[in-house]
């Protein structure tokens, strides 16, 4: 029997925890293994960002407690087909992980599939990554985005090279529409 492909799905406390639990599901539903990495292998406090019409940002309350599978510094590039980025407040300190930076340039060096939901991004300009890259992220991260060099369009999903980005779990639907699309064999 074939081992299932890896996904490697980055996230840490604070992840937007229905990212996470849809692309675990997904990832799993279409015969993928995926694998939560964090900075270490423990529950992970999620977190819920909404969006309330009064409110000039997301309002943020507590997620589900979602359990990461391994650590990042256990996370050996070549075991997967893909990463996917999860948003939240997380990639604000992952984005400081030395090991995850040289994973996320490892995969882009070899043209594996690197997924950004969110704030994601944050951890591709970290990577020093984004120049030249036309991507898109949640709105209120496109400065980032844009000072580390990408183009950034206001689209639920923007596919470039080896890289789908999203904005929010609002994309949901285009994003693992382009997703799936990408994953397909040649």
């Amino acid at each position: 029997m074939a081992r299932k492909q890896k996904i490697l799905i980055v996230t840490d406390d604070s992840g937007e925890s229905f990212e996470i639990l849809y692309a675990v599901h997904r990832f799993a539903e279409a015969g993928y293994q995926p694998v939560i990495a964090a900075t270490r292998k423990k529950a992970l406090h999620g977190v819920i960002h909404d969006f309330e019409p009064d409110w000039s940002t997301y309002i943020e309350k507590p997620g589900y407690r979602i359990q990461a599978d391994i650590a990042l510094a256990q996370v050996r590039s070549k075991d997967y087909v893909a990463a996917i980025l999860i948003g939240g407040r997380a990639p604000e300190f992952l984005r400081h992980n030395a090991k995850l930076i040289r994973v996320m340039k490892e995969m882009d060096r070899r043209g594996q599939w690197i997924f950004s939901i969110c704030h994601g991004v944050q951890i591709l300009a970290a990577a020093g990554l984004m120049p030249g890259r036309t991507v898109t992220c949640y709105k209120n991260v496109r400065l980032e985005a844009t000072m580390a060099g990408a183009r950034w369009i206001n689209r639920q999903s923007v596919v470039d090279k080896n890289w789908v980005t999203a904005q929010t779990w609002e994309s949901h639907a285009d994003f693992y529409r382009d997703i799936f699309r990408c994953l397909q064999p040649a």
